[in-house]
């Protein structure tokens, strides 16, 4: 019998999940649900997030307010780049929503780059391939990760995925914001899970005398992450180990099961895409478990969720600041200290940039053809970043949602629960606020099945 189950946002590895029977005897996971999608395969608009505007509003900023103190504040700007006016509606998704809806909204009004006052900072909000690529090409030397670095130390340390040269913490917010103090003990609670971990693994290696040498752990019986992160330098302290093991956690587990969430999603929405995906997956791997010489042929699957991630990016902004004062493609001027905001959504979404962007069109990248990523697209595809910090697991992402998602669609026949409300937040990754649920039943695995 076919059950509706929320999708967990983390499908690979599978947790143990806590089940409880509905009197509809429906399923669902007892967990807080997966990030997802906004566009339909069939070309609709992304579904808005529902925000309370008009006079009964209780709030007391106006952005247009906002926007003429931050331009009278600032030093005249002889930059070139037109100045977004957000309005009353838009907040909600500002502050703690879908960022990258109104982001996208006023890409369509001013244009490819424009410039966003947010307090007492303002961000230049960059959709242009040509500009992204110069910015992300040029960490390091005029651009640094400025703000998404100070924020993220806060919350995982500073582990290689955000380590800069400067850190900076936060002390006032993070102690009267209620959400900000329940956060801060959850982050409390996993640092000093991994740091235990640590502790016992050092242990354990000091008690069997094992010489570690960064030749051989590979070779070991249990080749693990933290042997490997041990092995990698000369002297490392725990609380190194700490931030790079939970950037990893953070980093390779959170995306990977919101993109296999989107792709199914986007699949659920179109029937024969998703009989072509499994009528590949039939014939590739004829009823066994996929071997990593299969994944080369898995090509149209592949293409599948290189367009789940052109569709729904994680993460859907990239910030980056600059370090000097430059002249961007365009002949934009930006100073030193300036924060520019790369909407990958942006980007990917831009009916300049792509043709019918809206639509779920694996068919657009060329199944014969390389797998699509920033050299190749010149920029126009960036899920993974681009330039020297680029995303450094990209690769095994890619392993890990095809893998998983041929397992899931060779065993698995799902429909999308009609009728729900699909809003979105930001993250990390792009979440649903109320979840994603599906019909699931057993699918019989087929043999020698014709790909067409």
């Amino acid at each position: 019998m076919a059950s509706s189950t929320l999708l967990p946002s983390l499908l690979s590895p599978l947790p143990t999940l806590t089940q409880r029977r509905t009197p509809n005897h429906h399923f669902f996971f007892r967990r807080k649900p997966l990030p997802l999608v906004t566009a339909s395969s069939l070309g609709n608009p992304p579904p808005r997030t529902k925000t309370k505007t008009g006079s009964g509003s209780g709030s007391w900023v106006s952005p247009d307010w906002l926007t003429a103190l931050a331009r009278s504040l600032s030093p005249r700007d002889d930059s070139g780049i037109p100045v977004a006016n957000a309005k009353l509606e838009d907040v909600s998704d500002l502050l703690g929503g879908a960022l990258f809806l109104p982001l996208f909204k006023w890409m369509l009004e001013y244009g490819p780059i424009y410039r966003l006052a947010a307090g007492p900072r303002n961000f230049v909000v960059v959709s242009d391939p040509a500009i992204a690529k110069h910015v992300l090409r040029s960490y390091g030397t005029k651009y640094a990760k400025g703000l998404v670095s100070e924020v993220s130390q806060f919350l995982f340390g500073s582990g290689f995925a955000i380590a800069e040269d400067s850190l900076w913490t936060i002390y006032l917010l993070r102690k009267i914001i209620p959400r900000q103090i329940k956060a801060e003990k959850a982050v409390t609670i996993i640092r000093k899970t991994v740091e235990e971990l640590i502790t016992k693994c050092k242990e354990i290696v000091e008690a069997e005398d094992e010489q570690i040498d960064g030749e051989e752990y590979v070779n070991e019986s249990d080749p693990s992450v933290l042997r490997f992160l041990l092995a990698s330098r000369e002297e490392v302290g725990s609380v190194q180990l700490r931030d790079d093991l939970l950037s990893m956690l953070v980093a390779g587990h959170e995306t990977t099961g919101s993109v296999l969430t989107w792709t199914l999603y986007l699949l659920s929405k179109d029937s024969s895409t998703l009989i072509k995906a499994q009528q590949e997956v039939d014939e590739v791997l004829q009823g066994r478990l996929p071997r990593y010489e299969d994944v080369k042929e898995l090509k149209y699957l592949m293409r599948c969720i290189n367009e789940s991630m052109r569709l729904y990016p994680h993460p859907p902004v990239l910030i980056r600041r600059a370090q000097v004062a430059d002249i961007l493609p365009g002949d934009y001027k930006v100073n030193a200290g300036q924060d520019i905001m790369i909407s990958v959504y942006n980007i990917h979404r831009s009916p300049q940039v792509w043709d019918r962007a809206e639509e779920f069109l694996p068919e657009r990248f060329d199944l014969e053809g390389p797998v699509p990523n920033e050299t190749n697209t010149d920029f126009r595809f960036i899920p993974f970043s681009g330039g020297p910090r680029k995303c450094v697991g990209d690769q095994f992402a890619l392993l890990e949602a095809i893998v998983a998602l041929a397992i899931f669609l060779q065993h698995m026949d799902f429909r999308l629960v009609p009728d729900q409300n699909i809003t979105m937040t930001t993250g990390a990754t792009i979440h649903t606020v109320n979840g994603l649920y599906m019909t699931l039943s057993p699918r019989e695995v087929q043999h020698d099945c014709a790909f067409l």
